[in-house]
C-alpha cells in the first residue's frame, strides 16, 4: 500500500539521482570530457518540450477532442524535419555572439537594445507563468490523488484551502530549490549548464518509459489490445465522434492549421526550448540527428494517448474522474501500485524538467536584461565601486527563480481551475509565438529594425493579453463575465473571443490570427518608416549573413583603454580569479608574455565584451565596457568602414552588389551588341542590295548595246563605233565598282596591304594635281595650289594617299559649274601634323547631308532628278584610309557656296611607332 512517506521518499530519491547525474556531467565537463556534447543527449534534451501537459494533458484533451490533440506535436515535428536550418542559423549566431538567452538574442539583433531585451523578458515572464502553474497543478493534483490510494478521488479545487496546507505551495517551493541547485551554482561565461542538460536528457527517457508502460498496461492488461479499445469506443456515440480527423470534436481546419503553426513557433521560442536548442548546443551538427530523433520521440510518447483516453472514458462513469488524471488513476483502479508510483515519478520528471530549464532561462533573462540594466544605470547603488559582483548576479537569479515559482503558484490559485492543462499550456504557447516575427524577420531581413521590433512585440502582446489572459481571469471570477460575453462597455465588436466580429473560432485560433496580424503588421510598418542606426545596420548584417563569418565578429568600438581596466571590469562579474585566467589565456593566444603587454585595442575590447555578454547579456555588456573604453563618436560612414574591415560579411555583400552591377552592365552591353548585330545585318542587306543594283546598271547597258550590235550587223559604222565606246565605258565603270567594293572590303576586314613609309605630302599633292589636270581642263575648271614650301613628313602608304587626293580632286571638278568652276588646293603644317584642304565653288552640300556622303553608296546630287556619276564608295574608302594612318577626313560646306574637303595626318615623329606596327601588320 502506498504511504505518503513512500511517495515523498521515492520523489526525493529520484531528485537525488538527477543531482548525481548533473554532478557527474559537470565533473566530466571540468575535465574537458563533455557528456552532453553528444547528438543523442542533445536530441533527448529537446524533449523537455514534453512536459506535464504532454504526460497528463494530452490524454485529457484527447478525451474531449479526440485526435484534436495532434497538432501540438505535428508542429514541432515539422519544425525539426523541415525547418532545422533556422535553428542551425540561430545556433551559429548565438555561438559567435555569446548569447545568453532568448531576450539577449533579440536585443543583440536590434543594435543590442536594452529596451528590447527588457520587453522580451517581460513578455516571456508573463506569458510563461500560466505554463509554470500548469506544472504545479499537475504535480500537486497527481500527488494528492496518489495519497488517496487505493481510492480514486479528485482533490479539492485550488484556493479552497489555506496556503500553508496547499500541496501546490510546497511543490512550488521544492521546485524552486531544485532549479536553484541545478542552474545557479556558479556563473559561466558561456551560460551553459552541462549538468542540467544531462539530467534533462535522463528525465526525457524516464517520462517516455513511464508513459509507454501505462499505455501498454491499459491496452494489453486492462483490455485485449488496441483493437478491443477502439472497437468498444466505436460502440459509444460520445466516443465514436472523437475518432473523426477533422471537424466536430477534433476541431476545424483553421484550428488544426493555427495550432500547428503555434506549436512550430513554441518548439523554438519558448524560453526553455531556446535554452536547450540554442544556448546549450555544443555542436550545430547535432541538429542532423535531432531532425529525425526528436520527431521519433514525439511519435513514441503520443502513440498510446488515444487508447488511454478511450480506456479511461470506458472505465470511469462520465464526470466522475478528471480525464487529465487517466494516466495515473487507471493503474490505481487495478491496484497496480508499483506502476502508479512509476507514473507519478514520470509526471514529476516531466514537470520538474520543464520548471528547471524554464526558470533558469527566465532568471537569466530577468537578471541580464531587466534587473542588471536598471541597477547599472542607477548610481545610488554604486555598483561601479564593488570589486566582485558575481555573488550579486547569482543572488538575483535565485531570487528570480523563487519569484517565478511563486508567481506560477498564485496564477494557479487565480485561474488554474478555469482551464484544463492543455488550455493553460496553449495560452503560454500563444505568448511565445509573439517573438517569431522579430526573430525570424531579424534572421532573414536586413531592413528589420529596433522600432519595428518594439512595435511588433507591443502590438502582438497587447492582443494576447486582451484575447487570452484577461478572459482567463474573467472565467476565474476576477473580472466580470460580461467582459467576455458582451465586450467592454457592452461593445460587442470588442468581445475578446469574437474581436471585430470574427466568430466561429476557438479562443486560441482567434487570438493567434489577430495577434499575428498586429505583430507582423507593426513590425514591417515600424521597420519601413524608421531608418536603422549604425549599430542596428551592423548587427543586422552580422545576423543575416552569419554564414559568411569565419570567426568572431569584429568590434565596432573605437577608442583607447587598458588591458588591466578591462580585466578588472570582467573580474567584477566573473570573479577576479576567473578574469585573470581568461585574460592570461588571451595574452598567450596573442603572443604576449603577460596581460600587461596587451594593447587595449578593439580586439581586446571585443574579447572583454564577449566574456561579459555571456554573463550579463549583450546590452549590459556594452554598457559596462563603455565605462572603461573611451569610445569616440562615429558617424555612419565611419562605422561602415570599420565593419567593412572587420567583417567579411559586409565585404561579401559588397562583392555581391558589384557582381550584380557587372551583370547588369554585361546585360546592357549584350543588348547593345544584339542591336548592333541587327543593324549590321540590316546594313549587310542594304549593302548587298545596293551593290547588286550598282552592278546591274552597267551590266544592263553593256547587254543592251551588245544585243544591238549583235542583232544589227549592217549598223552604220559611226553608230557602231559610238555603241562600242559606250560598252567600253560601262565596262570600265563596272571594273571600278568591283575594284572599289573589293578594296573597301579588304580595308574593313583588316586584310588590306599597307606599304607604310615616310612621305613628303607636298610631292604627292603636286602629283595628284598633275594627274587630274586633264579632268579640270575638259570641264573648264581652274585649279590653284597654295602649298607650304616645307612641311613635316608623314608615315603613310603613297598609293593610298594618292587615291584619297585623286578622289577629292575629281569630286571637286565634278561638282563645279563647267566654265566658271574654281578649285583651290592648300597644304600647311601645324603642331604635330599636316593638313590638306580641297576647296571648290560648286553647288555645296546641305548640313544634314554632310555626314551621309561618307557612308557607302550614299551620294548627293546637285538636283532632285540627277544622280552624280560614280559608285558612292570613294569618300567611304578615303575616310578609312586617312583614319588608318591616325588622321581624320571631314567636310565644311553650305548649299550654293561650295565645299571644303579637308584631312590631316600626324607628323612622322608622332606616328612613326604606329606606322611601323601597321607596316608589319
Amino acid at each position: 500500500m502506498l504511504q505518503g512517506w513512500i511517495i515523498v521518499a521515492a520523489s526525493f530519491a529520484y531528485i537525488g539521482l538527477l543531482f548525481a547525474i548533473a554532478w557527474f556531467a559537470d565533473r566530466r565537463a571540468a575535465r574537458g570530457q563533455s557528456v552532453v556534447s553528444n547528438a543523442w543527449v542533445y536530441s533527448l534534451s529537446l524533449a523537455v518540450y514534453a512536459t506535464a501537459w504532454t504526460f497528463y494533458g494530452s490524454v485529457g484533451r484527447a478525451a474531449t477532442d479526440g485526435v484534436g490533440f495532434l497538432p501540438i506535436y505535428i508542429g514541432p515535428t515539422l519544425t525539426m524535419l523541415l525547418g532545422w536550418f533556422v535553428l542551425r542559423k540561430m545556433v551559429r549566431i548565438a555561438r559567435l555572439n555569446r548569447t545568453t538567452s532568448l531576450a539577449d538574442f533579440v536585443a543583440s539583433r536590434y543594435g543590442k537594445s536594452a529596451l528590447i531585451g527588457g520587453l522580451v523578458t517581460v513578455i516571456a515572464v508573463i506569458g510563461i507563468l500560466p505554463y509554470i502553474s500548469l506544472q504545479l497543478k499537475a504535480v500537486s493534483t497527481s500527488f494528492q490523488i496518489l495519497l488517496g490510494y487505493p481510492e480514486v478521488a479528485m482533490p479539492p479545487p485550488a484556493g479552497s484551502m489555506v496556503v500553508m496546507q496547499d500541496t501546490a505551495f510546497y511543490v512550488a517551493l521544492f521546485m524552486a530549490l531544485f532549479a536553484i541547485a541545478f542552474g545557479t551554482r556558479q556563473l559561466d561565461a558561456a551560460e551553459r549548464h552541462e549538468g542540467m542538460v544531462a539530467a534533462i536528457a535522463f528525465e526525457s527517457l524516464v517520462k517516455l518509459v513511464a508513459f509507454l508502460a501505462v499505455g501498454i498496461y491499459v491496452a494489453y492488461f486492462m483490455y485485449d489490445g488496441l483493437g478491443d479499445i477502439f472497437a468498444r469506443a466505436s460502440g459509444r456515440p460520445d466516443l465514436e465522434v472523437l475518432m473523426a480527423p477533422l471537424g466536430g470534436a477534433a476541431g476545424s481546419y483553421a484550428n488544426w492549421v493555427w495550432l500547428t503553426v503555434l506549436s512550430m513557433f513554441a518548439i523554438v521560442f519558448l524560453p526553455r526550448q531556446f535554452q536547450v536548442a540554442v544556448i546549450e548546443n555544443t555542436d550545430e551538427r547535432h541538429l542532423r540527428r535531432a531532425a529525425w530523433l526528436f520527431p521519433l520521440y514525439m511519435l513514441a510518447i503520443n502513440v498510446f494517448v488515444l487508447p488511454i483516453a478511450f480506456g479511461g472514458a470506458l472505465h470511469f462513469p462520465p464526470g466522475t474522474v478528471d480525464a487529465d488524471t487517466f494516466v495515473l488513476t487507471l493503474p490505481m483502479t487495478q491496484k497496480a501500485e508499483g506502476l502508479a508510483l512509476f507514473v507519478f515519478i514520470g509526471g514529476l520528471s516531466a514537470a520538474t524538467g520543464m520548471v528547471i530549464v524554464e526558470t533558469v532561462a527566465l532568471s537569466t533573462m530577468i537578471c541580464n536584461d531587466l534587473v542588471m540594466p536598471l541597477l547599472l544605470r542607477i548610481r545610488a547603488f554604486r555598483l561601479s565601486e564593488q570589486r566582485d559582483l558575481s555573488s550579486l548576479l547569482l543572488d538575483i537569479r535565485r531570487a528570480a527563480i523563487i519569484a517565478l515559482l511563486m508567481g506560477g503558484y498564485f496564477y494557479y490559485l487565480l485561474a488554474g481551475e478555469a482551464y484544463a492543462l492543455v488550455s493553460i499550456g496553449l495560452i503560454s504557447f500563444a505568448a511565445a509565438a509573439q517573438f517569431a516575427p522579430a526573430v525570424i524577420g531579424g534572421l532573414y531581413w536586413r531592413g528589420g529594425n529596433r522600432t519595428g521590433a518594439l512595435a511588433g512585440l507591443l502590438a502582438g502582446f497587447s492582443v494576447w493579453i486582451y484575447t487570452l489572459l484577461m478572459p482567463a481571469f474573467a472565467r476565474s471570477g476576477w473580472l466580470g463575465v460580461e467582459f467576455v460575453e458582451r465586450g467592454p462597455f457592452g461593445v460587442e465588436l470588442l468581445r475578446p473571443h469574437q474581436l471585430f466580429g470574427l466568430a466561429g473560432l476557438d479562443p486560441i485560433t482567434h487570438a493567434m490570427i489577430w495577434s499575428m496580424i498586429a505583430n507582423v503588421g507593426a513590425y514591417v510598418l515600424g521597420s519601413v518608416i524608421r531608418r536603422q542606426s549604425a549599430a542596428e545596420h551592423a548587427q543586422a548584417t552580422l545576423f543575416v549573413d552569419v554564414y559568411q563569418q569565419t570567426g568572431e565578429p569584429g568590434s565596432s568600438w573605437r577608442g583607447a583603454t587598458s588591458a588591466s581596466a578591462l580585466q578588472t571590469l570582467v573580474g567584477r562579474f566573473l570573479g577576479p580569479a576567473r578574469a585573470v585566467e581568461l585574460f592570461t589565456a588571451y595574452a598567450r593566444l596573442r603572443g604576449a608574455r603577460s596581460v600587461d603587454e596587451l594593447e587595449g585595442d578593439r580586439d581586446l575590447v571585443r574579447f572583454a565584451e564577449l566574456q561579459l555578454a555571456g554573463t550579463i547579456g549583450a546590452a549590459s555588456a556594452r554598457t559596462m565596457v563603455a565605462t572603461v573604453a573611451q569610445e569616440e563618436p562615429l558617424g555612419l560612414e565611419e562605422v561602415m568602414t570599420i565593419i567593412d574591415e572587420a567583417s567579411q560579411v559586409i565585404a561579401y555583400s559588397h562583392r555581391l552588389e558589384e557582381k550584380q552591377q557587372e551583370l547588369e552592365e554585361a546585360t546592357r552591353e549584350l543588348k547593345a551588341a544584339n542591336e548592333r548585330l541587327k543593324e549590321l545585318d540590316r546594313l549587310k542587306d542594304d549593302f548587298i542590295s545596293t551593290v547588286t543594283h550598282e552592278l546591274r546598271t552597267p551590266l544592263t547597258s553593256i547587254r543592251a548595246f551588245s544585243e544591238i550590235l549583235h542583232d544589227n550587223p549592217d549598223l552604220d559604222p559611226g553608230e557602231r563605233q559610238r555603241f562600242l565606246a559606250l560598252v567600253i565605258r560601262e565596262s570600265e565603270r563596272l571594273t571600278r565598282l568591283i575594284n572599289q567594293v573589293l578594296d573597301l572590303a579588304k580595308i574593313e576586314s583588316g586584310l588590306a596591304e599597307w606599304r607604310t613609309a615616310e612621305l613628303d605630302l607636298r610631292e604627292i599633292v603636286l602629283e595628284a594635281i598633275h594627274a587630274t589636270s586633264a579632268i579640270f581642263k575638259s570641264r573648264g575648271v581652274t585649279v590653284e595650289a597654295r602649298l607650304a614650301p616645307a612641311v613635316a613628313p608623314v608615315m603613310a602608304d603613297r598609293d593610298r594617299l594618292m587615291q584619297v587626293l585623286l578622289n577629292l580632286l575629281s569630286n571637286a571638278a565634278k561638282f563645279c559649274t563647267p566654265g566658271t568652276g574654281r578649285v583651290e588646293v592648300r597644304l600647311e603644317g601645324h603642331a604635330g601634323g599636316v593638313r590638306v584642304d580641297v576647296e571648290d565653288n560648286g553647288v555645296g552640300i546641305s548640313r544634314e547631308n554632310q555626314a551621309l556622303i561618307f557612308e557607302k553608296f550614299r551620294q548627293v546630287g546637285d538636283t532632285l532628278t540627277e544622280k552624280p556619276a560614280g559608285t558612292g564608295l570613294g569618300l567611304a574608302i578615303c575616310r578609312r584610309i586617312v583614319g588608318h594612318f591616325g588622321g581624320r577626313l571631314w567636310v565644311e560646306s553650305e548649299p550654293g557656296r561650295g565645299s571644303v574637303f579637308s584631312f590631316d595626318l600626324p607628323a612622322a615623329a608622332a606616328a612613326g611607332g604606329a606606322g611601323r606596327l601597321v607596316a608589319n601588320a
